[in-house]
């Protein structure tokens, strides 16, 4: 017998060293949640150099590990990440690299995506850090959403907010998402959430 469908849901996606991401990734669920849909928050291990170190099944706080299933049945992406050199951080980087799989079936073809990043500094990268997170998802045939200039605290933000998606500098306001990051956020979680229910239809 075959088991019922599950009901559509995004998956905030994420690596958080510090918390900040971590802070980024529940505003985007809020956001998404205000369409209705399911926010499913789930974060990836660790990589360590000792190659005999393993993370538990379970992590000990936060958002659950990711599993390839979270991914691959996901209506839609939000994926986030603190800059290391102008890059996504290698946790994130490892979990996409074992996604080769659903690159060949294209599982995640046709969905929408978008990305975060939170930065220590002003301008530590925060936009490379969102382009460069991009290619992976492009690879996969994702439809790469960002956030439209509409959105006003995109014009007049002194904090993190880009066009190319939501960012938080962690350097400023005492580590606390501002009030446009905040907004920015939950404005990109809900265009998401919104654009897999209308590709959904379509695809339907």
């Amino acid at each position: 017998m075959a088991s019922a469908p599950t009901a559509p849901y995004i998956l905030v996606l994420y690596y958080s060293r510090n918390g900040a991401t971590a802070k980024m990734a529940a505003e985007l669920g809020r956001g998404i949640e205000e369409t209705g849909l399911e926010a499913r928050l789930r974060t990836v291990p660790a990589v360590s150099p000792n190659t005999e170190a393993s993370e538990p099944p379970v992590p000990d706080s936060g958002a659950p590990f990711c599993t390839a299933d979270d991914l691959r049945k996901c209506a839609g992406l939000l994926m986030g990440s603190p800059t290391r050199f102008g890059n996504m951080a290698s946790p994130l980087r490892y979990f996409l690299d074992q996604t080769s799989d659903m690159w060949l079936d294209g599982s995640l073809s046709g969905k929408p995506a978008a990305v975060f990043t939170s930065t220590g500094s002003l301008h530590g990268g925060q936009e490379t850090t969102l382009l460069s997170m991009m290619l992976p998802l492009m690879h996969h045939g994702m439809i790469i959403a960002g956030i439209p200039y509409s959105e006003g605290a995109l014009m007049h933000t002194t904090t993190g907010g880009t066009p190319y998606g939501a960012s938080h500098w962690a350097g400023g306001n005492e580590g606390e998402l501002s009030h446009d990051e905040t907004t920015l956020c939950r404005a990109l979680g809900k265009r998401i959430a919104t654009l897999a229910e209308k590709l959904g239809d379509h695809r339907g």
